[in-house]
């Protein structure tokens, strides 16, 4: 190659290609002339030559007696970097230049292939000797140097161009930092061939870098491919029982000239040409893909072909790792095939051609038209009937598209999340009964919420992700008790929420179960269910809530007289998620720490809490309506009516469900707050004898207590009257 054996002794000579040989006619040794021959530089004596004249005695080089350090070996990210991997371009470096015949667009490949080849080639024995004077290999590889990797972190450079001034350079630079990890084309395909169980594959002649794909699905080998194959135009052949890959290049493969076409039945003469019509072609192309060297954001780039007829839009995605002016150029290259494609041929030829196969390109010349067609379908039935569509070589061609740069969001410092337990009655009856929900929010927002749960401070395992964050916010008033079932036309409640909107919704979506929101104080027990109707935007993520439905799903029991300002409120629109907790865990303190998904646990934007939850899924309902009346014996009657926690919603079902394994009831008789009598009840009312009243030391006022019991739960809120006669 050039510097080893031969050399341009002019740039006339090398546009020409006349190459003169490295040669030394005095003393014949050609080695000392050729920069690139390091072998035998390495391996020989060296004699110094003062004005040409040769020394009678070697230098003290002893041959073979040292390594070789490549201190620094690279080459440009750029067209033909090659060709002079030294060069680089640099507005601000009177040096800066483009390799030979260098057309300056970035090619990141033949960085790749450059590296390659160096390192293969001087890995092999054959090519680098073991001396005989150290046990050691000419060139020693450990400490061979590329040029260059950046200790500035990639993609933040060259992202930030306003901190570093050369981030310009890097798109066609040596650098290698954000592209080794690229692959190429040939060995990805290669090892979905062989995952496939296809070994006989040729991918010689597939070139191009794939910088990151993910198969997110188990399918075939094929469907693997397909994204490949379209991003980087390549097909796969069937040559000879063996499965060839090769890029599209529209380079003609065969020239088919009238009188080489056969005559069928199949086909109105020898050459049919055909157009699809105008409104069958998309007029624009957009390809979704990721973007490569900045956060792997989705982005998207189209290409519009300049016809107004031209009102279709094709739109594609790529599960492919991609820059931006690599994504353009899939996108009008794809614009451009299709365009070309409108144009379609169909003949036959003898069997006497049967060499050219699919995919091949042939030059037809009938009739005074010629064109390139690429050979899509192949019917051997005698003649082989043919069919293809036009192909153009330039639309293969590298654009000259520049790149350009993407800037990554600016790091943020994970903060602490805010969180809330509410240990709530159920909802929809699809939750699990004794599992807590947790709303979280941050300012900003992590992306994602992990919660990781543990019996003790220590060993704590992943329980619950959150992808979404919870309207959350504080009351700026107070709110007053009102009785459930009924419209709150109270003053309005005025909260502040952290982030996240509210909306007004009409009364049959309140109905239905919209704006559902719980305040409480903080603790995951003490929460009250309310909806709203009404909610007006009054400053920014303030909001005064009217038209309020007090009470929902049994809470009433918890409602105190008043929440007082700065109540915690939560709005419950599915964004709150039930975190994993076993029936057997509840009233069981454990330890929870909550962060950043992307953060470990142990991370200072972590939260740690110790919470017990009692599961008020579980609880039942007050029962309602509980009523007293004195007889003319002195006895007291009193009845009630129970309420469900489950499908309770079904107006047309003679009763509501129990709900629980039995249908028992607990009653205390209340007297200056002690309990002067208990008793378990199966139905809905009980006679309280003027001789038990007696036996009681009972008498007016006094006090009912009464309340459903469960099996798992226990006894749930109490329904309570005051006895005054």
């Amino acid at each position: 190659g050039e510097g080893f054996d031969w050399y341009y002794t002019s740039q006339a000579h090398r546009d020409a290609q006349i190459r003169t040989p490295i040669a030394d006619t005095a003393h014949g040794e050609d080695w000392v002339f050729r920069y690139k021959d390091i072998r035998n530089w390495w391996d020989n004596e060296h004699f110094d030559r003062t004005g040409g004249t040769k020394a009678a005695a070697p230098t003290e080089w002893v041959p073979r007696s040292k390594p070789i350090w490549f201190t620094e070996f690279g080459c440009p990210a750029v067209d033909k970097g090659t060709n002079e991997p030294n060069k680089f371009l640099d507005p601000k470096s009177s040096e800066s230049a483009l390799p030979h015949y260098s057309l300056g667009r970035r090619d990141d490949l033949i960085q790749m292939q450059y590296l390659r080849a160096v390192i293969d080639y001087w890995r092999r024995p054959e090519n680098n000797p073991v001396s005989d004077v150290y046990s050691g290999q000419m060139i020693d590889m450990d400490h061979a140097h590329v040029w260059a990797w950046d200790a500035r972190p990639f993609p933040l450079f060259p992202a930030n161009s306003d901190l570093w001034s050369d981030a310009e350079n890097y798109a066609r630079g040596h650098w290698i930092s954000g592209r080794v990890t690229a692959q190429p084309l040939s060995s990805v395909v290669a090892e979905i061939c062989a995952r496939s169980g296809l070994s006989d594959v040729d991918v010689s002649g597939l070139f191009g870098a794939v910088r990151g794909y993910l198969v997110a699905d188990i399918g075939s080998g094929r469907a693997a491919l397909q994204p490949l194959m379209l991003a980087h135009g390549f097909e796969a052949l069937e040559r000879d029982g063996r499965l060839v890959f090769r890029m599209r290049d529209g380079q003609t493969d065969a020239e088919v000239t009238s009188p080489m076409l056969a005559v069928t039945e199949a086909f109105d003469g020898p050459l049919e040409l055909s157009r699809a019509p105008e409104a069958e072609i998309a007029g624009r192309i957009r390809l979704t893909y990721v973007e490569a060297e900045g956060d792997y954001d989705v982005r998207s780039v189209e290409a519009i072909f300049p016809d107004e007829e031209a009102k279709t839009t094709a739109q594609s995605e790529l599960p492919l790792a991609l820059t931006r002016s690599e994504g353009q150029r899939i996108v009008e290259r794809w614009l451009s095939e299709a365009r070309v494609a409108r144009d379609s041929a169909r003949f036959a030829l003898p069997p006497s051609l049967a060499h050219i196969g699919a995919g091949d390109v042939v030059r037809l010349g009938e009739n005074g038209v010629s064109g390139d067609f690429r050979i899509d379908r192949l019917e051997h039935a005698g003649a082989i009937s043919v069919e293809s569509v036009r192909v153009e070589p330039a639309i293969y061609q590298p654009s000259d598209e520049a790149e350009e740069r993407v800037t990554p969001r600016s790091f943020a410092v994970p903060v602490p999340v805010f969180s809330l337990f509410l240990d709530l009655p159920l909802l929809s009856g699809q939750e699990v009964p004794h599992a807590p929900h947790l709303a979280v929010t941050a300012t900003p927002w992590p992306g994602s919420v992990a919660a990781y749960s543990s019996d003790s401070d220590a060993g704590y395992r992943l329980n619950t992700l959150l992808s979404g964050r919870s309207v959350i916010g504080q009351s700026q008033t107070a709110l007053l008790a009102a009785a459930p079932g009924r419209w709150d036309r109270g003053a309005p409640l005025r909260i502040e929420v952290a982030a996240g909107a509210l909306s007004s919704v009409g009364i049959e979506q309140l109905l239905n179960g919209a704006n559902l929101m719980a305040i409480g104080d903080g603790s995951s027990d003490n929460w009250e269910l309310f909806q709203f109707a009404d909610a007006t935007l009054v400053a920014p993520n303030v909001y005064d809530l009217t038209r309020r439905l007090r009470g929902q799903a049994g809470s009433d029991a918890a409602a105190p007289v008043l929440w007082p300002a700065g109540s915690y409120v939560v709005l419950l629109n599915g964004a709150p998620k039930q975190i994993v907790q076993a029936a057997a865990e509840r009233d069981l303190a454990r330890h929870y720490r909550i962060g950043p998904a992307k953060r470990g646990y142990d991370d200072p934007s972590y939260t740690h809490r110790i919470e017990a939850f009692a599961g008020i899924g579980l609880r039942p309902l007050s029962p309602v309506h509980l009523r007293a009346r004195r007889q003319m014996s002195g006895d007291l009657g009193l009845s009630w009516i129970r309420r469900t926690r489950t499908d309770g919603d079904n107006w047309s079902a003679v009763e509501v469900p129990l709900g629980e394994a039995r249908e028992v009831y607990v009653l205390r008789v209340v007297q200056g707050g002690a309990i002067r009598r208990e008793t378990s009840i199966a139905q809905p009312s009980w006679t309280y004898p003027a001789a038990l009243q007696a036996a009681d030391s009972v008498a007016a006022p006094f006090e009912i207590h009464v309340a459903q019991l469960s099996d798992a739960f226990g006894p749930g809120p109490f329904a309570r009257t005051i006895i005054d006669v």
